[in-house]
């Protein structure tokens, strides 16, 4: 046998096996009338542990190309080309060469963990059950009538949502705008998604936040963009190493999370937002600010968005009511100049053919009522608690073994480790004492942190959960 796996591969060497077991099918170097090589053959002559062969027989057999037959040995499946002659799709090399990359296995991992299993749940941005404002939204569902259509809307979205929208970012948001501004979005990663899809370029440079949610986010690699950090400080980052970027790699595009930072938490101060907006207008760089946050203030200031300060243009509003009133209605929107926001809508009814106007209507209503007003002060009084109760939690388990800041708003806390331990096996064995989180190094270029966010869970839970977590550390 002439072929040899690569060992400098990025690719598994079981599947570099499976696919050249595969292509020798296809290219009768195994004829289908003989016996495909033994697992202890192959791992013999190929000087491989024979687990890694068992591993690409695992993948053909699932695949449908190979049969194991108990006592007569492996043999290319019968079935393979069907009773038509077809071929069976080799849907993992179609999955491995989709453009559009998949989560990191790590965000997987948390993701099926907290669905499939109970866990107390540290690691989702999602409100819980309990601070949805449920009965405020059957009330708009039972008692007043649909006032949308039940075909295609607007490309933009509802008209009659966009008006409302106009008054709801000036009231709490300080944001003047016009409804021909505005797209309704499926929350606010879809927005980023159009906007980096249709605005931005293979080979071109942005800059992101480091630690920052964007940072597991596949889409900037999926459009093959040069990503480049910006350090968050205690106040936001720093707008000479905006300007030190910009100038060395002619940076495109800013993605920015200046309110209750996702996820250290951080509140960027006025001095700062100025001075980025002044370097924006200057180099005429877009600055595309994403705020999910920051009505959820527990000190009850009103916070200046980006936007709101903006008197160029040269900022992109996301925002969404995912993270303040409930995530499974979808709603997020885009503010920015009318071409923008029709070239973005043009890709949107290419995607989606528009959004739903029901859950249009429902938000619609909501926003409108006096009921909004009252759901957010109460939530933000909720959220005060659990940020109370994670702070007193990590004091009282963790005490001098970590460092954090007290975010005065958001869901979010960010928490350095002061003991060298490896991330991931500091995260399996939290899962196994029945608490999940996010490691680090998923949201930032620095190991050594952990975020944990006190929206999913109530204040007993929470605290049990910060318990099982130093249990994990301690058990290290």
């Amino acid at each position: 046998m002439d072929w040899r796996p690569d060992r400098k591969a990025k690719k598994a060497i079981y599947k570099q096996l499976a696919e050249y077991i595969e292509n020798g099918i296809a290219d009768g170097t195994f004829p289908s009338d003989k016996p495909l090589p033994s697992e202890r053959y192959l791992a013999k002559e190929l000087n491989l542990n024979r687990s890694t062969v068992v591993a690409a027989y695992d993948e053909l057999e699932a695949n449908g190309l190979i049969q194991r037959n108990r006592g007569s040995g492996t043999t290319i499946s019968k079935d393979i080309w069907g009773i038509a002659k077809k071929r069976i799709p080799s849907w993992n090399r179609y999955i491995e060469a989709g453009s559009f990359l998949p989560n990191l296995p790590v965000t997987q991992r948390i993701r099926k963990e907290a669905v499939e299993h109970k866990l107390i749940n540290l690691a989702s941005g999602e409100l819980s059950e309990d601070l949805f404002p449920v009965k405020f939204l059957r009330e708009i569902t039972s008692t007043r009538s649909f006032i949308g259509s039940l075909g295609y809307d607007h490309p933009q979205g509802s008209a009659i949502l966009r008006n409302t929208l106009t008054k709801h970012v000036k009231k709490y948001r300080g944001i003047e705008t016009k409804s021909s501004s505005i797209l309704i979005t499926s929350g606010a990663q879809q927005a980023l998604h159009l906007v980096v899809q249709c605005l931005l370029k293979a080979g071109d440079a942005v800059a992101i936040e480091d630690p920052s949610y964007n940072y597991n986010l596949p889409i900037f690699q999926s459009a093959g963009l040069k990503i480049y950090y910006l350090p968050v400080g205690k106040d936001g980052i720093n707008p000479d190493d905006l300007l030190s970027l910009y100038k060395k790699h002619r940076i495109r595009m800013i993605f920015l999370n200046p309110s209750y930072h996702n996820p250290t938490g951080t509140l960027m101060n006025e001095k700062k937002r100025k001075a980025i907006l002044e370097i924006s207008s200057e180099y005429g760089i877009p600055v595309v600010e994403d705020d999910p946050y920051s009505l959820i203030s527990f000190t009850g200031d009103k916070i200046p968005t980006l936007k709101s300060i903006d008197m160029n243009g040269n900022v992109l509003y996301i925002s969404s009511l995912s993270k303040i009133v409930a995530s499974g209605l979808r709603i997020g929107w885009i503010i920015g100049p009318t071409s923008v926001i029709e070239r973005l809508s043009d890709a949107k009814q290419q995607i989606d053919f528009g959004h739903s106007s029901f859950t249009q209507w429902i938000a619609n209503d909501f926003l409108e009522s006096e009921n909004f007003q009252f759901h957010i002060k109460g939530l933000a009084k909720q959220l005060e608690k659990r940020r109370n109760q994670i702070v007193a939690s990590l004091n009282f388990y963790l005490k001098d073994e970590v460092e954090f800041s007290i975010p005065q708003g958001g869901i979010h806390i960010w928490v350095k480790l002061k003991k060298d331990c490896n991330e991931m096996q500091l995260l399996e064995e939290s899962i196994k004492r029945g608490v999940i989180y996010v490691p680090g190094s998923t949201m930032g270029s620095k190991k050594g942190y952990a975020r944990f966010t006190f929206a999913r869970e109530d204040e007993k839970s929470i605290d049990e959960g910060i318990k099982r977590f130093s249990e994990a550390l301690h058990f290290l």
